[in-house]
Order: C-alpha cells, then structure tokens, then sequence
C-alpha cells in the first residue's frame, strides 16, 4: 500500500465485534484473567492496553518497524531509550538537538554516570572523532532543530555499524509521510507525536518505533518498568490525526517552499535556513534520503530587537512553543525551546537571538505572505 492508503488503513483497523470503523476508546485500568496468569492479551493497562496497541502497531508499519511504543510525550519517549544505557557509557549526541533533549541529557542523566558529546553529526567525520571506546549510541535530528541540518543518514548508520553503536534518530520534522530512518540503517526512530503526527494542538505524545523485535522488547520493558505510557483517550485522538497527516504534510510543505523562497528575497532577512532550498548545504542529501523537505523554516533577522517587532505585528502567526500543527506558529528558539542550552553554546552553534523558527500551517499561502510582509515592514 502507499503511504496515503497506509495511514488510513494501517494498524488495526475498526472494531471486529461491533463493525465500528474506529478503534475504540478502552478506557480501562485492569482485565477479567480466566485462571492465574491466563489472559485474553492483556492483564494491566501500563502494561498493554487495546486502544494503545493499535496506535502503537500503526507507527510500527509506518516505520517499516518490529515494534512501535506510545509514550506520555516525546520526552517520556526519548527518557525511556535513554534508560537503556548504563553509568559509565558515552553517547554522542546532535549539537543542536531540541533544547529539551540537551537537558535531560546533560542535567539529569548525566547524574547518573552518563556521558555526552556533542557533535554535529551532519560532520561524519566529526562522528568519528568523537567515537570512545565506552561510546553505546548516536542520537541525532535530522532535519536538525532548529537549524534545519541534515544529516545522511545511511553514512552515519554506516559509522555506527562499524563501531557496533546504536543509531537513534529523531524523526518529528519529516514523519514517516517523508523519511524512514529505519530503512536507512538506523535501530531507534522516535517522534514528538505532538508535533505533525497529532497535528492539531490538542494532544501531547510520544511514539518510537525499533528495526528488530529484541530491542522493541528490552525497551517494552523500559516503558512497563518507568510507566511513562500514553493514555488510551490521547492514543485515539493520535490515531484520528496520523490519518490526515499526508494531507496535512503536503500542504505543510508546499507552503514552507514557497515562503522560504520569498524570504530570501528580503532585505529584512540576514538568512534562511531551509533544506528543500537548492542552496541549503543538505540539499541534496535530504533529496536522496527523504521524499519531502517538511514545514519548518528557520530565517534570522538580525538581532532580538527585530525579532520582537516582527512577533508583535504578526497577525496569523501564533507566538507559541512547539510545531507541527494546522496552524503557523512562530517561536525565538534562543529564548523559548532552546533557552536551557547555554548562551555561549548557543551563539557557538549560530542559534542566535535573532533566529525566528516557524512552523508553516496549512493557511492560504498568500495570506501568510502578506501577513508576514506587513510585520517585517
């Protein structure tokens, strides 16, 4: 099936005893057991629950996966594969990852004996380099957040390979409607479900997909034993969004070309920063490994002050964090999702106090052009 026919009926499809073409709601905590440890599949609901698995099996085949696993929210998702690790290993993580994953790696796994550098693994030879002898993983972005670097994902599932690590990658920008890191070479592909996969604001989730069935296990186990599961309300109303989400993306990126090309045509804008622009540094990498570019743009408009102006006269944009929604949101990644990565680290990677991160909806592209016209005028 193609991907647009997948979305809609991938997974578990309807209910077999009523006929309903939804998967209902199983808004339960425990389940009936025949004998000790004789059950019809599930026993406790943080262990297994009906609607969660159905969620869960649909981001499996949309990730051509083993196993899928919804979480509580990104975070939850990405705490648990962090879990895997043990005090004493070093990973060596994206050098502009979502300020989010920056501080759960560097301010609270690290207390527990767990190292990290940071690379920008865009550089495979800076991967390379900072390869240890007690490194376990690469965990990256790619498109990267929010400078929007890419990454070749096969190259550096190749790298890994070759040092017997674990690839990690963050797939929230594109979804699986773009790229599937999976088949590129990678053994972990996690999402802010939030994000393009609820696509409506109304939903905060997690959901990450393993290539073999042993590690989708080992993190199965992780998930159970930290308890950080997605409820079965928030899983129905994920899996109402995921079917629209080719839809959606598809409008998402029409519009974020066209907007990128016209920002780079004003005298206001120092730089954009957009992988489906032929003048992107990834340009031709995201061409060969993903079949879409995706709705986020980053462009820097000089200096925090010209930055306020523009988020005080926009009018259809909406000053909010996250991303990924049906409408355009507009962010300073310096002083909102990326505001606990410290300043110097920040202006070292060119996340600057004039960078405006958007995330392009699915409005009418000549209203958000005039609309952005007017504020950066």
């Amino acid at each position: 099936m193609k991907m647009d026919t997948r979305l809609i009926h991938g997974g578990v499809f309807g209910d077999p005893h009523t006929g309903a073409v939804s998967v209902p709601i199983y808004q339960v905590s425990t389940y009936k057991q025949k004998r000790v440890g004789e059950h019809a599949g599930y026993e406790y609901s943080r262990t297994g629950n009906p609607t969660r698995a159905a969620l869960e099996q649909l981001i499996a085949e949309l990730e051509n996966g083993a196993r899928g696993l919804a979480f509580a929210s990104g975070m939850a998702a990405i705490s648990t594969i962090l879990s895997l690790f043990n005090k004493g290993d070093h990973l060596v993580v994206g050098d502009d990852v979502y300020g989010g994953t920056f501080r759960v790696v560097s301010h609270v796994f690290n207390r527990l004996g767990i190292e990290a550098s940071f690379v920008d693994t865009s550089d495979l030879a800076a991967v390379r380099e900072a390869i240890r002898k007690n490194t376990r993983a690469v965990y990256m972005e790619t498109p990267s957040n929010p400078l929007l670097k890419v990454t070749d994902i096969r190259g550096l599932a190749e790298v890994c390979q070759e040092a017997g690590l674990l690839l990690i990658v963050d797939n929230t920008f594109l979804t699986p409607y773009w790229q599937n890191p999976l088949d590129l070479g990678a053994d972990i592909v996690v999402h802010s479900a939030t994000k393009y996969l609820g696509g409506h604001s109304d939903v905060v989730a997690g959901l990450l997909a393993t290539k073999d069935e042993q590690l989708g296990e080992e993190l199965h186990f992780l998930q159970n034993s930290i308890g950080g599961i997605l409820g079965p309300q928030d899983s129905w109303l994920l899996m109402r969004g995921m079917k629209t989400l080719g839809l959606r993306m598809k409008q998402h990126e029409s519009n974020a070309r066209h907007l990128a090309e016209w920002l780079q045509s004003r005298d206001q804008v120092e730089r954009v920063y957009y992988p489906g622009l032929p003048t992107h540094p990834g340009y031709e990498i995201a061409s060969r490994q993903a079949r879409g570019f995706g709705g986020i743009i980053s462009f820097d408009v000089g200096s925090a002050e010209r930055a306020d102006r523009l988020l005080e006269q926009v009018k259809l944009f909406t000053l909010a964090e996250s991303l990924g929604a049906v409408e355009s949101l507009i962010s300073v990644p310096a002083r909102m999702t990326h505001a606990s990565i410290p300043p110097g680290r920040r202006a070292e990677l060119g996340i600057t106090d004039g960078l405006v991160r958007v995330s392009v909806g699915v409005e009418d592209i000549e209203d958000l052009v005039k609309d952005l016209e007017q504020a950066l005028s």
